[in-house]
C-alpha cells in the first residue's frame, strides 16, 4: 500500500503514526494552512531580524509573557535558555560560550527529571555552558535537597523538566520549586516541549519556558522561548554564539506562526470527540479478541489525551511480537512503546484518521489466529 507521498517517491515506507506527536516520526501532520504559510515565506525575502522580532512579539501576546524567541525546537530552547542564565547578554561572555570563564553555571535538576528524549537533557544544558547539578535519586527528591543545591554563588538556573518522560511522584512539585528558585534569586527554566497549556507557566511566573512548535501546536520543527524580557534579550543574543547553528529560517518561523493562530481557534470539543471515534473503531474491531486486554489510559504528564492500552490477557502473547507485526506491515503502523518491558503497548489517537484507525483496527485483528 502506498500514498503516492513524497516519501513514496523516495522509496521510502508509508507511516501510520500511532504513537502520538515523537520527533522520530517528524512530530505532526501540519495542516493544509500550516504549509501553505511554509511555501509562501520560501518564496520571498525577508529582513529574518524584523521577522524574529515580530514572530517573538506575536508569541508572546499569546503566552501572556514579556517576550518571547523562536528557537529550532525545545531541546535548543533548553540550550539557549541555560546560555543566557550563564553568559546573560554579555557579547564577550556569550562569544566565550561554552567556556564560562568563571561565571556561575551549576545547573539544578532533580534526578527524577533526569531524562533522555533521543539525547541526555545534562547534555543539552553543558552545550549551553552549564554545568548539571543532579540532586536527589530518580525516585525521590526532597525539598531540602533542592535548596541546598541552589545555596551559593556558583548556581545560574534550577531546570524542570514537564515530560512524559520524568518522573512524577515524590519530586518536588512545580510550585516548590518556584519558591526556592526565588528564595535563592535564581531563574527557573521550564522544559514544556509537549505541553498544550502556553500560559499555565508563565502566569505561574516561570522565568524562561521552552515549548516545541511541532508537537501539541501543530507547527513545523521548531519551537520558541517565553519569560521575562531581559533574560529573553539574552536569549536572542545566544544567535551570535552558540545559538547560530540552531537559526531557524523564515519558513519555520511563518509555519510556527500559522499553527499558533490556528491553535487558538481550534475548537478542542470537537477534536476530543473525533480522538473518541478512533479510538472506538480500533477498539471495536478487536472487541472479541480473548487473548487481549483493552483499556483506556490517560497521559502520564496529565495532559487531556486519552490512549488505548493494550495488554496480553494471562501472558497469551508478547507485546513485542504485537509492535513488530504492526510495523513490519505496509503501511507501517507506529505505536508508542514506552512500556513495552511492563508489557504495555499504548496507541495514540492524535495524528490518526478514522480511515487509519480501520487499518489499525485490522492489522491488530490479522495478528490473532
Amino acid at each position: 500500500m502506498t500514498d503516492g507521498s513524497i516519501y513514496d517517491r523516495l522509496g521510502l515506507p508509508s507511516v501510520i503514526n500511532a504513537a502520538g506527536k515523537l520527533t522520530a516520526l517528524g512530530g505532526t501532520a501540519q495542516s493544509e494552512l500550516v504549509a501553505a504559510a511554509q511555501a509562501e515565506a520560501a518564496r520571498r525575502h525577508v529582513d529574518l531580524a524584523a521577522l524574529r522580532a515580530r514572530a517573538g512579539e506575536l508569541i508572546a501576546e499569546r503566552c501572556g509573557a514579556e517576550a518571547a524567541s523562536v528557537t529550532t525546537g525545545a531541546a535548543a530552547g533548553v540550550v539557549i535558555a541555560v546560555a543566557a542564565c550563564v553568559a546573560g547578554d554579555d557579547p564577550a561572555a556569550v562569544a566565550a560560550l561554552p567556556d564560562v570563564q568563571g561565571r556561575p553555571d551549576g545547573v539544578v535538576i532533580q534526578a527524577g527529571h533526569r531524562v533522555n528524549f533521543g539525547a541526555p537533557i545534562e547534555q543539552m544544558v553543558r552545550l549551553g555552558g552549564g554545568r548539571p547539578v543532579i540532586v536527589g535519586k530518580s525516585d525521590h527528591v526532597t525539598d531540602r535537597e533542592v535548596a541546598r543545591a541552589l545555596d551559593g554563588s556558583t548556581v545560574a538556573a534550577l531546570l524542570y523538566v514537564q515530560s512524559h518522560h520524568t518522573a512524577h511522584e515524590r519530586m518536588v512539585s512545580l510550585d516548590r520549586c518556584l519558591e526556592l528558585a526565588r528564595a535563592a534569586g535564581v531563574p527557573l527554566i521550564v522544559d514544556a516541549a509537549a505541553e498544550e497549556d502556553l500560559q499555565r507557566y508563565i502566569g505561574l511566573g516561570v522565568d524562561l519556558v521552552t515549548y516545541s512548535g511541532g508537537k501539541a501546536l501543530g507547527g513545523p520543527t521548531v519551537g520558541f522561548i517565553a519569560g521575562r524580557a531581559e533574560l529573553v534579550l539574552a536569549c536572542e543574543a545566544q544567535t551570535r554564539g552558540i545559538a547560530r547553528p540552531m537559526k531557524v529560517g523564515k519558513e519555520q518561523i511563518a509555519g510556527l506562526l500559522a499553527a499558533l493562530e490556528a491553535y487558538d481557534q481550534h475548537d478542542r470539543a470537537a477534536e476530543t470527540e473525533r480522538r473518541k471515534r478512533v479510538n472506538r473503531i480500533i477498539c471495536e474491531a478487536v472487541a472479541d479478541v480473548a487473548m487481549l486486554d483493552l483499556s483506556a489510559r490517560m497521559d502520564e504528564a496529565g495532559r487531556p489525551i486519552e490512549r488505548i492500552a493494550i495488554r496480553a490477557r494471562d501472558g497469551a502473547f508478547d507485546v513485542h511480537d504485537l509492535v513488530r507485526h504492526l510495523a513490519e506491515g505496509s503501511p507501517s503502523i507506529r505505536t508508542r512503546n514506552h512500556h513495552l518491558d511492563d508489557g504495555l503497548l499504548l496507541i495514540d489517537p492524535r495524528e490518526v484518521t478514522e480511515a487509519q484507525a480501520v487499518v489499525i483496527g485490522e492489522r491488530l485483528r490479522s495478528f490473532f489466529p
